[in-house]
């Protein structure tokens, strides 16, 4: 029997990425608000690979729990893995953020990470089941940006919350995190297609701008055993951007 992974944000260009990836050894619980996208996303996956399709709206944490556990209730499966790739981001300047930009980037990006790590290891609803998980988070959580705040201050919450789960829940479950750079996927398309932009981007990225299965690669050895003395890391995973000074 294969190991079952639930993967938030699975309908996006890294999500699809890393649920490919991943389909080649593990079953996947797809989630996500495009129901559509998830539908075709099954289509790509290993044959071998049993998928699930689970809308699920992050942001509103009541709705979200519920649906997980009559999800697992009525399916009578337990969940061995998490990836947490689900994310809200916005460029806003700092004299326009509001209350409830925060709270919607906050609840999505980390306060639904919480609560999904604290069902899954929930003897009466996962059989406390769940040994790995992995937070996609961004080479921005350890660095700084214009118009960026309260997105990089989300991720930097997120690798908090993952080092310190790390340590409680050990030796049962290991936390990771990845942080990509730059990734050319569908939704960031239109981005590079901006000369100056791409221009720019090749000269501060020493291996060039990475893709979606870069990341996915990643996850995929997060999750396994080969990497089963890791725990509480940061993998920043950005073709070299975050050590390079010279741009």
């Amino acid at each position: 029997m294969r190991p079952i992974v639930l993967l938030t944000g699975a309908s996006a260009g890294i999500g699809e990425e890393i649920a490919v990836k991943l389909s080649e050894k593990y079953d996947l619980i797809l989630t996500g608000r495009n129901t559509e996208k998830l539908n075709e996303l099954q289509q790509k996956l290993t044959p071998e690979c049993k998928s699930y399709v689970l809308s699920m709206d992050l942001s509103n944490l009541e709705k979200m729990e519920t649906t997980l556990l009559e999800f697992l209730k009525d399916q009578n499966i337990n969940i061995h893995k998490l990836v947490h790739c689900a994310g809200f981001m916005k460029m806003i300047p700092l004299k326009l953020i509001n209350n409830d930009f925060m709270l919607e980037c906050f609840t999505t990006n980390v306060f639904s990470a919480s609560l999904l790590v604290k069902l899954l290891t929930n003897k009466k609803h996962n059989n406390s089941l769940l040994d790995a998980v992995v937070f996609i988070s961004s080479n921005i959580s350890n660095r700084g940006a214009k118009a960026m705040s309260t997105y990089g201050a989300s991720k930097s919450a997120l690798d908090g919350l993952m080092r310190n789960f790390a340590v409680e829940l050990a030796p049962k479950v290991r936390l990771n995190s990845v942080l990509p750079g730059a990734v050319l996927t569908k939704m960031t398309q239109n981005i590079f297609d901006n000369e100056d932009v791409m221009s720019r981007m090749q000269a501060q990225y020493p291996l060039g701008i990475g893709y979606g299965a870069d990341i996915a690669d990643a996850v995929n050895f997060l999750l396994s055993d080969e990497a089963r003395w890791i725990t509480g890391q940061q993998m920043t995973v950005d073709g070299g951007r975050s050590i390079n000074i010279s741009s």
